[in-house]
């Protein structure tokens, strides 16, 4: 679990570390390993790591929800994925993406989708290589 952890704190202090000040990039310290555990027992959560030599080198974290009246179809929603620096031209991440659709596939979702900060271009472009498209903007105020 330490692994899975400090994997998911690069993540934070990398990304909405850097772009989001609303984002409380202790986290993964203070909730992680409980918010990790509990996801391991919902069928319903998925939690794959990327495994170089018992080294965790990345993860992905994805959830699926139900149809509703409001969107009646089942949707995953990929949560959370990192590959540390030094792996990413390694195919790790296409290779957790394919795990996450097909496991999405397998829980009869329609629908996939992924959040990515704007301002992480390498992200957005990342997940365009990888099938996702763009379909809304959140658009947001400081108070």
């Amino acid at each position: 679990m330490d692994g899975l952890v400090a994997c998911n704190r690069a993540l934070f202090a990398e990304d909405a570390g850097t772009r989001d000040p609303s984002i409380n990039i202790d986290w993964p310290r203070e909730h992680g390993p409980q918010r990790f555990a509990a996801g391991i027992e919902d069928p319903d959560r998925l939690l794959l790591v990327a495994d170089r030599d018992g080294e965790i080198v990345g993860h992905v974290t994805g959830v699926v929800a139900e149809a509703s009246a409001m969107k009646p179809v089942k949707v995953a929603t990929l949560v959370s994925m990192y590959v540390q620096p030094a792996y990413r031209r390694e195919q790790i991440g296409g290779r957790l993406i394919r795990e996450f659709t097909a496991w999405a596939k397998e829980k009869e979702a329609v629908l996939a989708e992924v959040t990515a900060y704007s301002s992480n271009t390498e992200a957005v472009r990342f997940y365009e290589r990888n099938g996702f498209a763009a379909k809304s903007v959140t658009l947001e105020i400081s108070l």
